[in-house]
């Protein structure tokens, strides 16, 4: 019984991870956030997560790698590769919090609309940035009043 309730389980889901950038697009307004694109946005932001936390090992056992160099010069080099890589791996620490914070909203049902506004962020907004909370109208305010006060 177990395998044919998981079976069904696929068989639903099969069909959303079958749409592609294209299809979703293509799909009218009043198909915005059904079941289908949720599921295409929670398998694009849960594989993003994955290559995140795949980085994040690799970087982890790079950085255990402990190379004696004779030459202060090499040692220099590989000194500030290992910095950039951390940089790198801080902003990715960053996005997962993002990526995260975009899987609750999915589950809780207030995936694709602004924070701001309740409005619809808009499918070509999120296929292009999939952690999107505000609409473009509402960042681009953000932004605006982030420049004006920054002084």
């Amino acid at each position: 019984m177990a395998a044919t309730k998981k079976a069904a389980t696929t068989a639903k889901k099969a069909p959303a991870q079958a749409l592609t950038e294209a299809q979703i697009l293509k799909m009218s307004d009043k198909d915005y956030m059904n079941e289908a694109q949720l599921e295409f946005f929670r398998a694009r932001l849960l594989a993003m997560k994955e290559d995140i936390l795949a980085n994040a090992r690799e970087t982890g056992e790079h950085l255990k790698e402990n190379e004696v160099f004779a030459d202060p010069n090499d040692r220099a080099t590989v000194e500030e590769e290992n910095m950039l890589e951390q940089r790198v791996r801080d902003r990715e620490r960053k996005l997962l919090k993002k990526i995260d914070s975009a899987l609750r909203r999915i589950e809780a049902g207030e995936y694709g609309y602004c924070l701001e506004t309740g409005e619809p962020i808009g499918v070509p907004r999120l296929l292009a940035r999939p952690t999107a909370e505000l609409s473009i109208e509402a960042q681009e305010k953000h932004e605006r009043l982030e420049r004006l006060y920054a002084d």
